[in-house]
Order: C-alpha cells, then sequence, then structure tokens
C-alpha cells in the first residue's frame, strides 16, 4: 500500500508543478504591465492561437489529475497519518 501512496504522492507534485509552469505561460489577457511586455514582443491577435489551446488543454489535463490524486489521497489517508 506504500508504494501507492507514493506514486500519487508524486502525481500530486507533478501536477501541482505542471499547472504552476502551464500558467505562467499563458498571455496576459489584461492592460497590466504582463500586456505591455507581450505586446511589443508577439503579434496582437483577436483570437486565441493553437498554442494557447494546447497550454488550456495541458493546464486543464494538469489540473484533473491533481484533483483525482488528491482525493485518493484523502481517500486512502482521511487522518492524513500515514503508517508504514
Amino acid at each position: 500500500m506504500l508504494w501507492l501512496v507514493i506514486v500519487f504522492l508524486v502525481l500530486l507534485v507533478l501536477s501541482g508543478v505542471g499547472m504552476i509552469v502551464f500558467i505562467l505561460m499563458h498571455s496576459g489577457k489584461g492592460t497590466g504591465i504582463s500586456d505591455m511586455i507581450a505586446s511589443s514582443m508577439y503579434s496582437s491577435q483577436t483570437g486565441t492561437s493553437i498554442i494557447e489551446k494546447n497550454l488550456d488543454r495541458i493546464t486543464i489535463i494538469c489540473a484533473i489529475v491533481f484533483m483525482v490524486s488528491l482525493l485518493v489521497l484523502m481517500v486512502i489517508y482521511p487522518q492524513g497519518v500515514i503508517n508504514s
């Protein structure tokens, strides 16, 4: 049973780091400083490009993996104590 906990803890950490990275890779949508910096490097487009759509999909997949692994760990160890 300990190997199951290790697998889901690794999935939880990797998907959490993946979500942080992929959310930070999204382009700014506002009129703040990030939009000023991004507009000088990229051309302004009205629709989302294929790269943005792929980033959205990857971010959603990371979020789903994160939630599923979190729920599985909550079911396996509801008290939060791992006895080896």
